[in-house]
């Protein structure tokens, strides 16, 4: 595990594992360094990616290679590690392996902080997710699938599956949504194209699907459908929403709800993504002490039952992040060593 800076510069030891605490499984880490590591603070973390060069599995205590999450073998792999380490908590950090880990849970097999299967297979598809929302009495915009009638225009064509706004295109009439549709070699879908301010809704959720907190912010600026700046607000209205999507859904353990204000019709839910969302940083600057989402995960993998708090955070913080890099050497390990000191505030007086 590479180890953590101290705002100096200077590195410091990597903190040591409780061995009282159970271990976090983290699934599809990828380049979620910043999620790894602040679980990382707080008890042994487990990473496992497919790819042997994800950046965030050298935040973690151990990595591991498993089997492809349609290999018959992945779950009696993350079994097997969990076994190993004494894992009490499994959290994906993608959507790929949501319903896997449901069915999983659901059997007993993992103590995976995730929906029941049915309801991650449904927000995994935008379409199947916009139609759930509708049968909750939930706002979703106006959506439907190519060739049915469209109400008005401008439009938004998006692929059923998929994150990181992948082949997400406008249409401002019906002309150019067919060629979307025919552009975008996946199966689609045509949702009315928002006209407003945008927003996320961090959420957590306990094993019993309480809400324990729901935190709003805003998107000042996003890449690649991933939120690099933002401001985490009070907002009763998305507070209330959040939580009750999480709990319509019965969402365990992390959950981002994507909205927009629409000047016509209101909030919209455009994205429910049952897994830590890409502006991972808000909810962990506005959280009380003690109450970061990785530190509750840790809190309920001991069997803690945690009272909700939804609404208590620090509003008004604003955060924009930056990307860095590790050099690794010819065995793929860290040589511990940067090409320049990562810049960061002064230490405090």
């Amino acid at each position: 595990m590479a180890a953590p800076r101290h705002r100096s510069g200077r590195r410091m030891a990597a903190p040591e594992p409780d061995p009282i605490t159970p271990a976090v499984l983290l699934t599809g880490v990828g380049k979620r360094y910043d999620i790894v590591s602040a679980f990382a603070q707080h008890t042994t973390v487990v990473a496992v990616d497919p790819n042997p060069l994800a950046p965030a599995q050298y935040a973690a205590h151990h990595r591991r290679a498993v089997p492809p999450i349609q290999d018959p073998g992945y779950v009696p792999a993350l079994e097997a590690l969990c076994d190993e380490f004494g894992v009490g908590a499994v959290v994906p950090l993608t959507d790929l392996d949501l319903e896997v880990l449901g069915h999983a849970r659901v059997a007993g097999r993992l103590p995976a902080f995730v929906p029941d299967p049915e309801f991650a297979r449904a927000t995994f598809d935008k379409y199947e997710a916009h139609l759930l929302l509708a049968r909750l009495g939930l706002p979703s915009p106006p959506t439907v699938l190519p060739g049915e009638p469209v109400d008005s225009y401008p439009v938004m064509v998006k692929p059923r599956q998929g994150s990181g706004a992948r082949s997400i295109h406008r249409a401002d009439d019906a002309r150019a949504a067919e060629f979307f549709v025919d552009y975008v070699k996946e199966p689609t879908m045509i949702q009315r194209a928002m006209d407003g301010p945008e927003f996320s809704i961090d959420c957590l959720s306990d094993l019993d699907a309480r809400c324990l907190n729901a935190i709003p912010r805003t998107m000042i600026e996003s890449r690649g459908g991933e939120s690099i700046k933002g401001t985490v607000i009070d907002d009763r209205e998305l507070i209330e929403l959040g939580r009750g999507v999480v709990e319509a859904l019965g969402c365990r353990g992390p959950c981002t709800v994507q909205v927009f204000r629409d000047k016509e019709i209101g909030i919209g839910i455009t994205d429910v993504n049952t897994r830590f969302g890409g502006a991972f940083p808000a909810p962990m600057y506005a959280a009380l002490q003690g109450r970061t989402y990785p530190e509750l995960i840790v809190r309920m993998a001991r069997g803690e039952r945690i009272e909700p708090h939804v609404g208590e955070f620090r509003a008004g913080l604003t955060f924009t992040r930056y990307y860095w890099q590790l050099e690794l050497d010819p065995e793929l390990e860290p040589t511990g060593r940067d090409i320049v000191v990562p810049p960061g505030p002064p230490a405090p007086r």
